[in-house]
């Protein structure tokens, strides 16, 4: 058991014991700051919820799924991910949290991966390479990664990038996060930026953080977490129930957005760990939805050729199980223009041209699947018009008979 005090940036949040063994919090202790815990972990001066903060806290670690995670743990000489989270004391990429150890006077100036160079050790193994020294450094952010594909965070240029890989007899996904890059510009959706990356002829995709020294990601399940749901609401409606309790702008709009996309690109894996909302981690005050990130699982990148095609079955997340129900969510549409995606295809064709992995008939079968898919979405969205225009004109009906004593005018 090692003592420590979970910080938010330099502010002490609560102290806490970890069993160095398992990588669990075994008991709090004092709590300073409630406000500033974790989103979605219950806490209020003098308490924190243990169970909560545990489950926020394994969160933080690479996932059991990762790709060739086993082996990248036998040669980082660790029995479990979580055991990774204290090697670099819960440091990450994505917000402000860490654990400084008791009695230190560390400070996050002086540890952050903000603003400090970081070990690649961990990066190269999990990608089945040699670390970069004899002595292997565990002071990565890449030990509180999420997602199952390789990845790992480089510094390019000064900035702070995520390398992703792809998977299958395809990988197909570092292309599909290049496409879904520029159908958001050509539609002005805030998004990040997603570029291709060949080593040795495989291909990945690159990003660079959007998170900042000051700003902090609040995925979509943890802001749900900041109250029960009842029984009779749906998933869709607390999240934007919550967004608006916490006062958070936009979060209709965004939603809207990102289901179009999802929509169009078939994307398979929009879970509520891969969107949500940004906040300043000094004032906690909550800027507005997440640009869009996290799209490669989708153009059906884990199918045989015979299955790539518009109406092929395929699973939907976050708020439905079918894509067809999930598009009618999406209450406005009169932001996305059609005409701006006219030979999106052709992008598509360029974008895997050269690929040692897609040749020439899934290329093809890509790109006609691709334009069947945004010919459906034009037909959502005109649907929805006309039932948007029913349901108006049956309301303003209703409200003519009641301003009339209830008779026709």
């Amino acid at each position: 058991m090692k003592p420590y005090t979970l910080m938010h940036k330099n502010i002490p949040v609560a102290d806490l014991a970890l069993d160095t063994a398992s990588g669990v919090i075994i008991s709090i202790g004092a709590v300073y700051e409630a406000a500033h815990a974790p989103v979605g972990v219950p806490a209020r001066e003098g308490s924190m919820d243990r169970g909560s903060l545990n489950e926020w806290w394994r969160g933080r670690a690479i996932p059991a799924s990762r790709s060739g995670i086993r082996a990248a743990l036998s040669e980082l000489g660790v029995s479990a991910p979580e055991l990774l989270l204290e090697k670099c004391l819960g440091l990450s990429l994505s917000d402000q949290y860490w654990i400084r150890p008791a009695g230190s006077s560390l400070l996050w100036e002086n540890v952050n991966f903000f603003d400090n160079p970081f070990s690649e050790d961990v990066g190269n193994i999990l990608f089945g390479k040699e670390p970069g020294s004899a002595e292997i450094s565990l002071m990565s952010p890449d030990n509180t990664s999420d997602g199952w594909l390789r990845k790992k965070w480089k510094i390019i240029d000064g900035k702070r990038c995520l390398i992703k890989g792809g998977s299958g007899a395809a990988r197909q996904e570092p292309y599909n996060e290049a496409l879904a890059s520029r159908i958001m510009d050509r539609l002005d959706i805030p998004h990040v930026s997603y570029s291709l990356l060949l080593e040795e002829d495989y291909p990945y995709s690159v990003c660079e953080d959007f998170i900042t020294p000051d700003t902090e990601l609040i995925s979509a399940w943890n802001i749900m977490k900041t109250a029960k749901k009842p029984n009779h609401v749906s998933v869709y409606r607390h999240y934007l129930d919550c967004c608006s309790r916490l006062g958070i702008g936009g979060a209709k709009d965004a939603v809207n957005r990102m289901l179009a996309l999802d929509y169009l690109i078939v994307n398979e894996d929009r879970h509520l760990n891969n969107f949500g909302v940004v906040r300043r981690a000094d004032t906690l005050e909550y800027i507005g939805a997440a640009p869009i990130y996290d799209s490669g699982t989708s153009l059906w990148f884990d199918r045989p050729l015979p299955m790539i095609h518009a109406r092929a079955k395929a699973v939907c997340k976050p708020f439905k199980n079918s894509h067809d129900e999930q598009i009618r969510l999406v209450t406005d549409f009169s932001w996305l223009d059609f005409s701006a995606l006219k030979g999106i295809d052709e992008e598509l064709r360029e974008i895997v041209k050269g690929s040692l992995f897609i040749d020439e008939a899934r290329r093809e079968a890509l790109c006609q699947g691709l334009m069947d898919r945004l010919g459906m979405l034009e037909e959502a969205a005109l649907l929805s018009t006309k039932q948007a225009y029913v349901e108006r004109t049956e309301f303003d009906v209703a409200q003519d008979v009641a301003y009339s004593g209830g008779e026709d005018r």
